[in-house]
């Protein structure tokens, strides 16, 4: 079943009242929740992380800095607000640098990395560079120690989706997430068939784009039904 990650975000920074929109989500199946270090105090987010991990989720925080100082600035709030997994990011060496000095990979407060394969530019970030040379990107990135898998803008890329996602999924030595720009039942069924490990979903929930009612709480019933449905037919896909 590929996994739905809720980005508590809306236009690359997090919901001024993230808090609330949280409570109003707790009663769902939700494993998995996210948000920026952008848009809500460092000392909030690290509240938030608190009450996630103590309702047993696992929490996210994607990088959405264009440059290396801001990046590392973001890597040094996931610590600071204790995060389980740091997406996104193009600068690996930097980043690696700073969750070594928690210790190896898998220590306690180290959290799992995902970088960006691939050439970003722009802001909101676009993903650029042909299906060979991000999918020899995603091969290189998870080659080294320290990450865990990727943080792919597959939505934010020109061509043939389904086929970049296959390919980085069989380049990649680790999960592969698929960020941006998911917003129909229909991606998330191609990203599931191409083996996306997961995928986040962050402004079309606020925005009420998946066919459900307009709340935040349905919609966010709606996305996990959906990652259901697209397990369901890749098991009918395998069966036959």
């Amino acid at each position: 079943m590929p996994e739905f990650i809720f980005m508590l975000t809306r236009d690359d920074r997090t919901v001024a009242d993230a808090r609330e929109v949280y409570a109003s989500v707790r009663d769902t199946a939700l494993r998995y929740v996210g948000f920026k270090d952008i848009g809500v105090p460092t000392v909030e987010l690290r509240e938030l992380a608190a009450a996630m991990r103590a309702d047993g989720r696992d929490v996210f925080l994607e990088v959405v800095s264009e440059r290396a100082v801001d990046e590392i600035r973001s890597v040094r709030a996931a610590l600071e607000i204790g995060v389980d997994w740091l997406l996104g990011g193009t600068h690996p060496d930097e980043a690696i640098a700073i969750l070594d000095g928690v210790g190896p990979p898998g220590a306690p407060g180290r959290p799992r990395y995902c970088p960006f394969p691939g050439r970003i530019v722009g802001h909101p970030s676009i993903l650029e560079g042909t299906l060979e040379e991000i999918a020899s990107s995603a091969r290189e990135l998870t080659a080294r120690p320290g990450v865990h898998g990727l943080d792919l803008l597959a939505y934010r890329w020109s061509g043939d989706v389904p086929a970049l996602v296959r390919s980085v999924v069989a380049a990649a030595d680790g999960p592969v997430i698929a960020a941006g720009s998911v917003d129909s039942a229909e991606r998330i069924n191609a990203l599931s068939a191409a083996g996306a490990w997961a995928f986040t979903i962050g402004g079309a929930i606020f925005d009420g784009r998946l066919p459900a009612g307009p709340s935040v709480h349905a919609q966010v019933e709606c996305a996990l039904e959906l990652a259901r449905d697209a397990s369901r037919r890749e098991a009918m896909v395998d069966a036959t």
